[in-house]
C-alpha cells in the first residue's frame, strides 16, 4: 500500500536543466532510502543517485558534479535536479524507496518510470 509517483519528465535540449520529483503515499513508518534509477533502451537499470534519511548521498560517477539529489523526509519527497544534460541521460527513470512499516516490514518500492529524453 505505498505508491511513488513521478513528475516532471520531459524533453529538454542538451545543455539543459530538468527537474524530477517522486512523493511516496501511502501507509508505512518511515522512508530508510530514497532516490532514482534509470534504465535506457537496451541496458540495464542503473543507480542515479540516492539518499538516505540520514548521512551521506550517493551518486554515479556519470552524473556527480551535474545532478543534485534532495529529499524532504516531512513531506515524504526525493526531487533529482539534473543540470548540464547530455544525450546519454536520455532514459527513464524511476523513483525507488526502501521503506519501513509495522505491517509490512522493509520493502523496496518503485515508481512507474518517467521518460527523459535529451535532444542534440
Amino acid at each position: 500500500q505505498v505508491q511513488l509517483v513521478e513528475s516532471g519528465g520531459g524533453l529538454v535540449q542538451a545543455g539543459g536543466s530538468l527537474r524530477l520529483s517522486c512523493a511516496a503515499t501511502g501507509s508505512f513508518s518511515s522512508i530508510n532510502t530514497m532516490g532514482w534509477y534509470r534504465q535506457a533502451p537496451g541496458k540495464q537499470r542503473e543507480l542515479v543517485a540516492t539518499v538516505p534519511s540520514t548521512g551521506s548521498t550517493n551518486y554515479a560517477d556519470s552524473v556527480r558534479g551535474r545532478f543534485i539529489i534532495s529529499r524532504d523526509n516531512a513531506k515524504n519527497t526525493v526531487d533529482l535536479q539534473m543540470s548540464s544534460l547530455v544525450p546519454e541521460d536520455t532514459a527513464v527513470y524511476y523513483c525507488h524507496a526502501i521503506v519501513w512499516g509495522t505491517q509490512i516490514g522493509t520493502r523496496r518500492y518503485w515508481g512507474q518510470g518517467t521518460q527523459v529524453t535529451v535532444s542534440s
